[in-house]
């Protein structure tokens, strides 16, 4: 009965407005009142703040700088394996496996497309028809930084505008073709192990995406596809990321999605439905490189 009353509220709570409204309320500087919030959000969701670079939660002007606080240095060492890809984030596998097709595996009983999780680009779904895909989610608890799983040369970003349901396992389990009808953030990037896709999904509550190299891409929320391009490594103005290397974060929430072509990675056999994820360890094994590789050894 409960899961049904959550479900419910999903589809009729104004997910919009109470959205801005959290991201309003966690930019805010409120002195003893954010210190409260934070401490008692600490507690509720049992954050290891020992983790953080700053462990006091007195230290923090705002929920958001609380929420997207750094980790110490040596908190997350990456595998330093060059064959090894790593896992971008902290939290859970909400699901991953090979792409069959088109068709990607949400949870049971439900799977959404490729092209519709790519906002209809037929011609960049093409490159991931029968690849390998993981989905990462993140609980409040988590760290919501977003990183780099391998070396990469950012080609496009697109803006996908679209709902903002919770994406946690039971809407996972419940609400067809969730993350393609989410709002999402795709990330296109060259890698010696092929293409890759990075998608940061977002959800009710989350007030903010931000990518490393453009700042805050949502709000404001207009409602429109929006695309941007950058050039390959050795031109102007080329936006190289190495691994590791943050990418992307949330101000509340959420899920990522990775997708890789096919034939380039295998994923590791540790990694199932429910395995929960630290950012920096292997999430998959090349099988095979490509030209990029020479190209951001230059970098």
């Amino acid at each position: 009965m409960l899961d049904r009353i959550k479900l419910g509220l999903n589809y009729l709570l104004p997910k919009k407005w109470l959205t801005e409204l959290a991201g309003w309320g966690a930019s805010k500087r409120a002195g003893w009142l954010t210190k409260a919030v934070i401490d008692l959000f600490v507690r509720y969701y049992k954050v290891d703040m020992s983790e953080a670079q700053k462990p006091d939660t007195a230290t923090y002007r705002t929920f958001n700088d609380f929420f997207v606080r750094p980790l110490r240095d040596d908190a997350r060492p990456i595998d330093a394996d060059p064959n090894l890809l790593v896992l971008p984030a902290d939290g859970a596998i909400s699901q991953l496996g090979r792409i069959d097709g088109d068709s990607i595996f949400q949870a049971k009983g439900h799977f959404y497309s490729l092209e519709s999780l790519l906002a209809g680009n037929y011609q960049l779904a093409d490159k991931f028809r029968d690849g390998e895909f993981a989905t990462t989610y993140l609980a409040p608890r988590d760290y919501h930084r977003v990183h780099m799983p391998c070396n990469g040369i950012l080609r496009e970003m697109i803006y996908v505008p679209g709902d903002l349901f919770s994406v946690n396992p039971l809407t996972a389990q419940n609400v067809p073709n969730l993350f393609a009808r989410n709002e999402r953030v795709i990330c296109y990037f060259d890698t010696e192990f092929g293409p890759m896709v990075q998608i940061l999904v977002g959800a009710t509550i989350v007030g903010s995406i931000e990518t490393a190299w453009s700042g805050t891409v949502t709000p404001p929320r207009q409602g429109v596809i929006k695309r941007w391009t950058w050039p390959g490594a050795e031109e102007e103005g080329a936006v190289v990321l190495l691994k590791g290397q943050e990418m992307g974060r949330f101000k509340l929430g959420s899920t990522v999605i990775n997708l890789f072509a096919p034939g380039k990675v295998q994923l590791v056999e540790s990694l199932a439905a429910g395995s929960k994820t630290q950012l920096g360890q292997p999430l998959a094994i090349a099988l095979q490189k490509t030209d990029a590789d020479t190209v951001l050894q230059h970098q």
